[in-house]
C-alpha cells in the first residue's frame, strides 16, 4: 500500500513487473490507523511497516519497522 495515485502505482508495478495491483491509499486513512502516517496531510512517505491481518480482519503482528524486501519472505515462511 502507498500514497500515491493509482495512476503511479500502476506504472510503478509495470516498471517492476509485479503481477499483482497495489493497493492506494491517497487520503492516508489506512496509513494514519495503522501508525505509516503521522498526519493526514500531503507529502513525505508511508513509514516501513508491516501489519499481518488474519482472516477475521484481527491484527496478527504489528512490526513497526520492516525490511520490505525481506519481510513478505519472512511471513510466508511461517504459513504452516
Amino acid at each position: 500500500m502507498s500514497f500515491d495515485t493509482q495512476a503511479d502505482n500502476k506504472a510503478f508495478a509495470e516498471k517492476f513487473s509485479f503481477d499483482y495491483p497495489l493497493l492506494c491509499d491517497v487520503d492516508r486513512t489506512m496509513g494514519l490507523a495503522y501508525g505509516a502516517a503521522d498526519e493526514p496531510g500531503v507529502g513525505g512517505y508511508a513509514k516501513r511497516i508491516a501489519v499481518i491481518i488474519g482472516p477475521s480482519g484481527e491484527v496478527l503482528e504489528f512490526v513497526p519497522s520492516a525490511d520490505c524486501a525481506e519481510f513478505p519472505r519472512e511471513a510466508l515462511s511461517r504459513i504452516p
